[in-house]
């Protein structure tokens, strides 16, 4: 009898070794890259990182028997950096999953070393296309938005305001470039024209030879292929400019509310744009900001937000596989709904590319803000799928 209780010690010892091992190294390692000291740090930074953080708490800090490491480091904006931190991570970091990543030419550079080496990448960051495009990877999940979609729920809005011709003010780096293409691409479709457009360095302080060119080409609509810091600077000098007086309107194609905060409502009254993500939309919403807000001391950006919900997607994926193999939990993300504060009803598709509502919103002026961080009105819900593009038009090779 000893001896058969003494061999049934050992299976059971045996069994939960094997059930442990399905977890790499022990713990699930999230590693959250991004900027956390220059222009974007505000809308991504250590947001995302208290994000990130706030998915995994909701687990009780561990998932599949293991527990859960968020580790974070600043890619500086600079895809060889960005690059050089993700190899390190996943080569002798452990790190399991990449999360945020800001600034496209950085995405699409992690994007490359994912791939390679299976890693998880989840993208809240980066707007580049054809990261769910020519350049998808089976292990690659863009999730709170993308320049199309930005572009296409914008370009449109105004477009039925009679605003037809456009001039664009664009970082020249992969963003501002792929947000300009998309933009584009919707007003030509539209009927509109692009009369002009001029590129500015990343990190831009003084927009005014810019400003002034974009004026002069007498375009209906001013459009900032830009973002963060770079978006901010233009609308205010914008502002400054009296450009709008004039009967021009400027598009922000990609701002957060942060910007807003930063701007001011005055500077910012009237702007429209599109949104994956606004505090104050029903009350999950504004718990769970309430929540975050207590911890960063400030709203949740949409980049932010999607940081929360795909880690927590990520999360859900491990402990339905019951491992953190990269091939198994990828393909129960695209399997499992998105259902939280973020998205309703949220679906992955084979591209890696997450579909959800996007928010036409206005900026209120001044007198119409009941309170701190009212800033926007929703003019308008977007539904997914006309918010993103169809996935077999994506030119990802993963779509049959």
């Amino acid at each position: 009898m000893r001896s058969l209780l003494l061999a049934g010690t050992a299976l059971l010892t045996l069994a939960s070794g094997a059930a442990q091992a399905q977890v790499s190294n022990d713990v699930v390692r999230i590693g959250v890259l991004n900027d956390r000291s220059g222009i974007y740090a505000d809308l991504a930074g250590e947001g995302s990182a208290i994000a990130a953080r706030m998915a995994a708490e909701e687990f009780g800090g561990k998932v599949a028997g293991a527990p859960i490491e968020i580790v974070v480091a600043d890619h500086q904006n600079k895809a060889d950096i960005a690059a050089s931190k993700a190899r390190e991570w996943v080569d002798t970091g452990n790190v399991d999953v990449i999360a945020d990543v800001p600034n496209s030419a950085a995405a699409l550079a992690v994007q490359g070393i994912t791939k390679d080496k299976k890693r998880i990448f989840l993208m809240s960051g980066p707007g580049a296309t054809a990261l769910t495009g020519a350049q998808c990877s089976p292990y690659g999940f863009h999730w709170a938005y993308d320049n199309y979609a930005m572009a296409a729920g914008t370009g449109r809005a105004l477009f039925e305001q009679g605003k037809k011709n456009w001039y664009f003010v664009t970082a020249d780096y992969a963003f501002g470039q792929s947000l300009e293409e998309e933009t584009t691409k919707m007003v030509n479709k539209l009927g509109g024209k692009v009369v002009g457009t001029v590129r500015h360095p990343l990190g831009s302080a003084d927009f005014s030879s810019f400003l002034l060119q974009a004026q002069a080409s007498k375009a209906d609509v001013i459009g900032f292929a830009n973002a963060g810091g770079d978006a901010t600077n233009a609308v205010k000098q914008a502002a400054e400019f009296g450009i709008t007086q004039s009967g021009q309107s400027l598009a922000g194609l990609l701002l957060f509310i942060t910007d807003i905060h930063a701007l001011g409502l005055s500077a910012a009254q009237g702007l429209m744009f599109t949104e994956g993500f606004y505090w104050n939309l029903d009350d999950q919403t504004r718990d769970w900001s309430k929540k975050f807000e207590a911890k960063a001391g400030k709203k949740p950006t949409m980049v932010q937000a999607g940081v929360y919900s795909a880690v927590k997607h990520y999360l859900k994926a491990v402990e339905a596989a019951k491992t953190d193999d990269s091939d198994k939990v990828a393909a129960k993300m695209r399997e499992l709904p998105v259902e939280d504060m973020f998205a309703k009803k949220g679906k992955v598709a084979a591209n890696g590319r997450m579909f959800h509502d996007m928010y036409l919103v206005r900026v209120k002026k001044p007198g119409e803000s009941k309170g701190p961080w009212d800033y926007y009105d929703v003019v308008k819900t977007i539904p997914a799928e006309t918010a993103f593009l169809d996935p077999a038009l994506s030119g990802c090779p993963l779509v049959k």
